[in-house]
């Protein structure tokens, strides 16, 4: 968040890189960390402190002189570990003998779904997503009006079934009959339309779900074809 200039070894010239304005730093995110006095010994800020002093304030000697007191100590308790056979577990990350390398237990490599993924955050050391599950309401809130009007017409199809078979006119039989056929099968959720064919119209919730769905779409395709110009 402040001036970065290039300076020309060659002829000692320097200029403005980056001059961030009072707009680029309000729209920065804020940084959450846990405060200093809460932390444990071995978490950076408070592990690294004496180094991170000495940089500030411009002596490389002793933050040189910091950082190996600091990679001895390690060296010795690993030294202690390997001594008396304890084995070293890590919380937060596995090892992968394949490529030698460590990895991150909880990492989340999907992409980001803007419609049902509202932020990440952190707690005790795992990653986190929290997530609107928009899709999913929606779904179990179809399926019960799905269930609903099925039951209806369930009942009235068995209500036109016994009036068929009672001892009525044979007229008023055949009129009851053709009054009371059943498609043959039950058509789904259509979202074109925002209807449930055969069914008639949606709930009032469904209906508000819908239309919210369809801003965001919409928000979404905007953003991503305002992303692809920026790219272009």
């Amino acid at each position: 968040d402040g001036e970065v200039h290039i300076n020309e070894l060659k002829n000692g010239n320097a200029e403005v890189f980056w001059n961030p304005t009072s707009e680029v730093r309000r729209q920065r995110l804020k940084r959450h960390i846990v405060l200093f006095e809460e932390q444990t010994d071995l978490e950076s800020e408070r592990l690294w402190q004496h180094v991170t002093s000495a940089i500030n304030k411009g002596d490389q000697h002793k933050a040189t002189q910091e950082k190996f007191v600091l990679e001895e100590e390690q060296r010795n308790a690993a030294r202690e570990r390997r001594d008396n056979g304890t084995e070293w577990k890590p919380l937060l990350f596995r090892h992968d003998a394949m490529t030698n390398e460590w990895h991150y237990k909880y990492e989340d490599l999907r992409p980001w779904d803007p419609l049902n993924d509202i932020a990440q955050f952190e707690k005790n050391g795992i990653l986190q997503t929290m997530e609107r599950h928009l899709s999913t309401r929606m779904s179990n809130h179809k399926a019960t009006c799905i269930n609903n009007q099925m039951t209806r017409h369930k009942r009235s199809t068995k209500d036109c079934r016994r009036r068929k078979t009672s001892d009525q006119p044979s007229n008023h039989s055949q009129n009851t009959e053709s009054s009371c056929s059943t498609p043959e099968s039950v058509q789904e959720l259509s979202d074109d339309d925002g209807k449930y064919l055969g069914f008639g119209s949606l709930c009032t919730q469904c209906g508000k779900e819908m239309n919210h769905l369809k801003e965001i779409h919409s928000a979404v395709l905007s953003l991503q074809r305002a992303q692809q110009d920026i790219h272009r």
